[in-house]
């Protein structure tokens, strides 16, 4: 009965502390990129949403901006070529890439939607909402490697 109160007042003092964030941050866009280990430990990647739907519950407005290297990398099945640190892609990379991070965005959506909060995966292709610019390597090609030039987030908005 003792430690359940203990934690009840961690949990306040936690959310007293928090406050004049959560007052600050109110009705605001916040941006949360996602990826590397945090995507590899499926405790960690419930953790992250909770967090994330947390946010939503608290008033502010998140989007989760999230990777899938690692998962594409083990998709695609050959090894990866670099050029100056960039990763070269080419037709059959380009559509795993998307299809892993189409998989990757909706179990996102689910695992939110699952803690009760409505969410709504999109691609940067999705709306006009990135503009890129085709990146070279020291003038080699390196296939579809881009640069984003502008986003345009009036889909975002309008969601």
């Amino acid at each position: 009965m003792e430690k359940d109160m203990e934690k009840v007042l961690q949990k306040a003092e936690v959310l007293i502390e928090a406050l004049p964030y959560i007052q600050r941050f109110n009705r605001k866009i916040i941006v949360v990129k996602y990826g590397g280990s945090a995507m590899s430990n499926e405790e960690l990647q419930r953790n992250v949403i909770k967090d994330v739907t947390l946010l939503k519950l608290v008033g502010f407005k998140p989007i989760i901006v999230h990777g899938g290297g690692k998962e594409i990398s083990r998709w695609v099945g050959k090894e990866s070529t670099f050029v100056n640190g960039l990763r070269v892609t080419d037709d059959e990379t380009m559509e795993i890439a998307e299809m892993v991070l189409n998989k990757v965005n909706k179990d996102l959506v689910t695992m939110v939607q699952e803690l009760g909060v409505k969410a709504v995966g999109v691609s940067g292709k999705d709306g006009g909402l990135l503009q890129v610019e085709k990146k070279y390597s020291d003038g080699q090609d390196i296939g579809y490697v881009g640069e984003i030039t502008e986003v345009n987030p009036k889909v975002l908005y309008d969601l």
